[in-house]
C-alpha cells in the first residue's frame, strides 16, 4: 500500500499486509500473515504476531499476540482472529483450543504468569497454543491485553 514507513532493522515476514500510512519504528518484527490497518504507528522493538490483525488508527506500543484481533486507542485485544484463521483453513479443533487459551489469558482476570500456567494445565498443548505461550513468555515490551 502507499506511504508506509519502515525504519531500520525491521523484519517483515511472508504474506503480510501493511495498509496506507503505517509507520514502523526500528527493530520491529511483523510475522507471517499479519495484517496492519492504515494510519497505525508501531513503537520500536514491538512484535506483531503470526495471523494477527491490527485495526486501522490503532497505536501499537506493546507486542501484538499471535492469532489476535486488536484495535483502538488505547489498543486492546478483542479476541481471536477467527475470520483470518478460517480463511487460512485452520481446523476447528485448533481454533477451539486457541479460543480457550485466549479466554484464559485475556479474559480470565489473571496476571500473565498465572494465565500461562493455567493454559498449560487446562488447554491441549497443540503447536499453535505452544507458539502463543512461547511468544508471550518471550516478550520484552509486554503484550497488549
Amino acid at each position: 500500500m502507499a506511504y508506509a514507513h519502515i525504519a531500520h532493522d525491521c523484519r517483515i515476514r511472508d504474506n503480510t499486509i501493511l495498509a496506507n500510512a503505517v509507520t514502523m519504528a526500528g527493530h520491529i518484527v511483523v510475522e507471517d500473515f499479519a495484517i496492519v490497518g492504515g494510519l497505525t504507528p508501531i513503537h520500536q522493538f514491538c512484535r506483531i504476531g503470526i495471523h494477527s490483525i491490527v485495526g486501522g488508527l490503532s497505536r501499537i506500543n506493546k507486542d501484538v499476540p499471535p492469532y489476535s484481533k486488536v484495535a483502538g486507542i488505547p489498543t486492546k485485544v478483542y479476541g481471536l482472529n477467527i475470520v483470518g484463521l478460517t480463511r487460512r483453513n485452520f481446523p476447528k479443533d485448533v481454533i477451539a483450543n486457541l479460543k480457550r487459551a485466549f479466554r484464559i489469558i485475556f479474559r480470565g482476570g489473571l496476571n500473565t504468569t498465572q494465565a500461562l500456567a493455567r493454559v498449560r494445565e487446562q488447554v491441549d498443548l497443540i503447536p499453535e497454543v505452544e507458539y502463543l505461550l512461547d511468544f508471550i513468555s518471550k516478550t520484552e515490551r509486554g503484550i497488549l491485553k
